[in-house]
């Protein structure tokens, strides 16, 4: 169980994400993708959801970043924060709004 000061240190945020591009020099498919947080900037993370999404469905989708998650360098690229998604057997799914809200938006 995680108690709910534990939760609350987890900066949520609605991401925008503005750029996609293959990381080549990852051993999996991944993508470096640009997220608008609006007010909190904007960030790289890395993603293994390739294999799932082209750069074109990406390209203007609001998401769910984890944006106080620390850096990690992922073959040679820094991500700055982490795209929630779901997966089962049938693939990956990102985690989204189901109406528009501005880019930064907490998540509480």
């Amino acid at each position: 169980m995680v108690g709910i000061d534990a939760f609350k240190e987890l900066e949520l945020r609605v991401g925008r994400i503005t750029n996609v591009e293959e990381h080549e020099k990852a051993r999996k498919p991944m993508y470096r993708i640009t997220l608008d947080l609006g007010e909190a900037g904007e960030r790289n993370v890395v993603a293994g959801i390739k294999p799932w999404y082209t750069k074109e469905e990406l390209v203007g989708k609001s998401v769910i970043c984890l944006a106080n998650l620390e850096p990690k360098e992922i073959a040679g690229a820094v991500s700055h924060g982490m795209i929630l998604a779901a997966e089962d057997e049938s693939g990956v799914a990102l985690l989204t709004l189901d109406k528009p809200i501005k880019a930064g938006s907490l998540i509480r």
